[in-house]
């Protein structure tokens, strides 16, 4: 199934990165000023969900259209459907601002990078780290699609609007930065053993973003601003990783394949950070890292550590932990050396322990 458009062959290697990042209190207000600065021209897209639109879509319609010729799209689920929906939209005006979660930006992302506009990032919960990210995930019938398109080129996170959303969601997206611990040691294995290239750069920067969540979960409390700036800041962070790199690579290994092996299995159960959230700490244990220290913090910043927290049987764990190998087969990690079923069921029987 296509989802991007093919824009040729080039040999050269392009770093593209957010130009302007804007975070703190009430900085929704800004936008303006921001899209004034980017001179990205007079008519602008808003694609947002029915409830994001309610949170911060309404604000930021009313504070463009002043300006600007405003249009909506509301993408209640992305799909390639909406996709191609929202380029259809996307041809008629000049750049894109996408408001909301994952779903939301994801959808503006790859509808923005096929139709060669740029779109600002507008995040109202912390709640994964696309929001500053090149790669965008897709669902299909056949599976999870990992796609590489292009950075928002302006990210304007208010920290009053994702401080008041559910902890949840912000303790997902503090998972999914832990989860770059065991990404980067997936990367360094499938370097030392398949020669595939690293960025050092890349690969420090992405460990900075985990070791400071692992660091600091005991500050990551529920509605406050001072915790969603911090959150923000290193999912930017971990987006900019991903952009030196290239690629997904320094945020997304076994733990993400684990993921989305859980997705085919129990579609619907639990939320993408938290499903790499409990990856890490069998991806870790793996590769003999420190998983006892992640699981702690994932406690302490309230994000589930067992399968079962988050509706997902023992059972269920195990085939997805042995079917984890067969996504993304290109991508090497920990999962993919060989792990008997027996030694699944031993992984997914500690995760219950203490």
């Amino acid at each position: 199934m296509k989802v991007l458009r093919n824009k040729g062959f080039d040999k050269s290697n392009w770093t593209q990165l957010p130009r302007d990042v804007v975070v703190g209190h009430d900085v929704l207000a800004q936008l303006p000023q921001v899209c004034d600065d980017l001179s990205l021209g007079d008519s602008v897209l808003i694609v947002a969900g029915k409830q994001t639109m309610e949170v911060a879509g309404h604000r930021v319609e009313e504070l463009l259209s002043r300006d600007y010729t405003v249009r909506t799209f509301l993408a209640e689920k992305i799909s390639p459907a909406v996709i191609r929906r929202v380029e259809e939209e996307a041809k008629k005006v000049q750049f894109l601002v996408a408001v909301g979660g994952g779903k939301n930006i994801d959808t503006a992302k790859v509808a923005s990078f096929n139709t060669d506009r740029q779109f600002i990032s507008i995040p109202t919960a912390a709640s994964h780290d696309g929001i500053a990210s090149a790669s965008a995930s897709v669902p299909t019938p056949e599976g999870n699609l990992s796609l590489k398109v292009h950075p928002p080129i302006a990210v304007v996170a208010d920290t009053g609007i994702i401080a008041s959303a559910p902890h949840r969601l912000l303790a997902s997206g503090c998972a999914d930065l832990i989860s770059n611990a065991s990404a980067v040691l997936d990367w360094e294995l499938a370097h030392r053993l398949k020669g595939e290239p690293i960025s050092e750069y890349a690969s420090t920067l992405s460990r900075m973003t985990a070791e400071a969540m692992i660091r600091n979960a005991d500050l990551i409390q529920p509605n406050r601003e001072e915790t969603a700036w911090m959150v923000v800041k290193a999912l930017v962070a971990s987006g900019v990783a991903m952009s030196i790199a290239g690629s997904s690579r320094p945020a997304s290994g076994g733990e993400h394949k684990f993921s989305h092996a859980l997705d085919r299995i129990a579609p619907g159960k639990g939320l993408h950070g938290e499903k790499c959230g409990i990856g890490t700490i069998i991806t870790l244990f793996l590769h003999g890292a420190d998983w006892q220290g992640a699981r702690d913090a994932l406690r302490k910043i309230g994000a589930p550590t067992t399968l079962r927290e988050i509706g997902i049987d023992d059972a269920t764990g195990v085939e997805a932990l042995l079917l984890a190998a067969t996504i993304r087969p290109e991508r090497f990690t920990i999962l993919d050396t060989g792990i008997s079923r027996e030694s699944a069921e031993s992984l997914i029987s500690m995760l219950s322990k203490d």
